[in-house]
């Protein structure tokens, strides 16, 4: 759960430290004091995007921290980013330029690492999320949420795009058959061409190495017999000079071993002409004037010459231009192979209708279950009698199923329920959104729930009963709630006051926890305007008492 909230230089905040509780926590305050500052400010430690108007007007930038409690979930995915902590800090900065920097445990973070942290710590609902009811995606969202069908829906989104990227490859195949005929054509040619050839890897490194040797052959014999017989011929030659030489040294030895050096020098030197000459004799017997060897290296080289010029590249480049082109062909011929693209289209569409079949199952199942528990709630929601329903309604295949998602309500007993864009008033959409958000999030893995002005619309004993189901659901989850509604104020087990001030002729909000006899007072205030009556106070500590909160 969140922990605390550190908030510094935002908005129209200057510095405020917020430290959370279990269980139901409202905020409440004057309209413009700054209440959902607190949902912005949180939500920009979530990865929401940042803007340069978020900092406080003369200050240099805004820096937010939210501390949470570490349980299971939280931890498995911070192993996977190898992270190791008691606690979670999430942190984000803004400067004047605009620039954001995030931070998780100290460590700079992508605002995707936030989001996919977000989503296992916070579900915020927004003021607004009752007009987004009314949209069939968020229907369809709401109720795969409801009933856990991600996987199912991960399943069929992949079988769905694998079934239509076999039908664009088919698709692809018809149109482009003449283009990829004459195209299949050309490689066929090419590819023969180089197969008479039939270049070797390596081939023309070593067939150039074996050119220069046979052109160069005469000119090699003549000096390799010119230096062997300087080496090793004769009285004069070098290697007689180093033996006489070593002789020489040997008896110096006898008189000054400090010449024992010289004579290592010079013994070697003399190995060295001898295993040299030696070398030169094998040489000389491999070493001969062919001819007919280098004409067939001459030409063997100027075809392959020729057929590089002809593709444009290197000869030493032909080897792997066969085999590239090789490998185009084998592709073509199976991309234009209509039977088995056809064949390929039926098998993922066999394989969508199966996965789909299962989303299908679950949620027909997950309707009926959220349906009976909506249409108890609303007979708590001052709607006696009325009736909340799911309905499934067949359409063409998509990416999210087979099926068209619909709420429909119908307000009072013996009426049909309808679609609910055509039949909810403002304020039945909202307790049927406040009703359908509270039964979804009961099965919910988040452990914090926030939801921003959701009880705008009604008031009176729906807004106590509506205070009544977000205590209830606080009882499992950490729940924080922006009101303006006393009777929902006074559920909390916990009241935060957000005011606002004038500092010096700027605009200041401060967020202050509330003890019980001010919570009177805050509550009194919600009831009774700005006059607060001894009245007020009475009915403020009668509601406070009435919901539980005794001190």
């Amino acid at each position: 759960m969140l922990l605390s909230l550190h908030i510094r230089d935002f908005v129209i905040v200057e510095q405020s430290d917020i430290y959370f509780s279990s269980g139901f926590t409202v905020f409440s305050g004057e309209t413009g004091a700054g209440k959902s500052i607190l949902i912005d400010a949180l939500s920009l430690t979530l990865g929401q995007r940042s803007e340069p108007h978020f900092i406080r007007e003369g200050a240099s930038k805004a820096d937010i921290s939210a501390i949470f409690e570490v349980n299971h979930h939280i931890q498995q995915w911070l192993e996977t980013q190898n992270i190791e902590a008691e606690e979670l800090i999430l942190r984000r900065t803004i400067d004047q330029q605009g620039k954001s920097r995030a931070f998780i445990n100290g460590t700079p973070a992508t605002l995707t690492q936030l989001r996919e942290i977000a989503a296992l710590l916070i579900d915020i609902h927004g003021q607004h999320a009752h007009q987004q009811l009314l949209k069939a995606s968020a229907q369809r969202a709401l109720l795969d949420s409801h009933g856990h069908h991600q996987h199912l829906l991960k399943a069929v989104q992949q079988a769905w795009k694998d079934w239509q990227t076999a039908v664009q490859t088919l698709e692809k195949a018809n149109t482009n058959l003449a283009q990829q005929e004459a195209l299949q054509e050309r490689l066929n040619w090419q590819l023969n061409e180089l197969k008479q050839l039939n270049p070797k890897k390596n081939e023309w490194e070593t067939i150039d190495q074996e050119y220069n040797r046979l052109a160069h052959a005469s000119s090699l014999l003549e000096g390799a017999a010119q230096t062997l017989n300087e080496l090793d011929n004769d009285e004069q030659s070098i290697t007689t000079t180093l033996s006489h030489a070593c002789a020489r040294i040997a008896q110096l030895m006898n008189r000054d071993p400090q010449l024992k050096g010289i004579y290592d020098i010079l013994e070697s030197a003399r190995i060295a002409c001898v295993e040299a000459a030696s070398d030169l004799h094998s040489y000389l017997d491999k070493v001969e004037l062919d001819p007919q060897r280098l004409a067939q290296t001459e030409q063997r080289m100027q075809a392959m010459f020729d057929l590089a010029k002809k593709f444009k590249i290197e000869p030493e480049q032909l080897y792997d231009k066969q085999a590239s082109l090789a490998e185009e062909l084998e592709a073509l011929n199976q991309a234009v192979d209509i039977d088995a693209l056809q064949a390929e289209v039926h098998q993922r569409a066999e394989d969508y209708k199966k996965h789909a079949n299962k989303l299908s199952q679950a949620r027909q199942a997950t309707a009926k279950t959220l349906s009976e528990a909506v249409t108890q709630a609303m007979q708590t929601l001052a709607m006696q009698g009325g009736q909340f329903t799911i309905e499934l309604i067949d359409s063409p295949p998509s990416a999210y199923g087979v099926e068209t998602v619909q709420f429909n309500v119908a307000g009072h007993a013996g009426t049909t329920p309808r679609a609910l864009a055509k039949v909810a008033s403002g304020g039945e959409l909202a307790r049927i959104s406040l009703a359908l958000s509270v039964m979804a999030n009961k099965a919910h893995q988040v452990p914090t729930l926030i939801f921003d002005e959701v009880d705008t619309g009604i008031g009176g004993a729906v807004a106590e009963v509506v205070g009544q189901l977000l205590r209830q659901l606080g009882e499992s989850h950490q729940v924080l709630c922006v009101t303006h509604l006393p009777q929902v104020a006074a559920c909390g087990h916990h009241h935060f006051e957000v005011s606002k001030t004038q500092e010096n002729g700027e605009t200041r909000s401060a967020i202050l926890a509330l003890d019980y006899p001010n919570r009177i007072e805050e509550i009194a205030r919600m009831l009774g305007g700005v006059h607060i009556t001894d009245t007020s106070r009475e009915h403020a500590e009668e509601m406070l008492k009435h919901a539980g909160n005794v001190f």
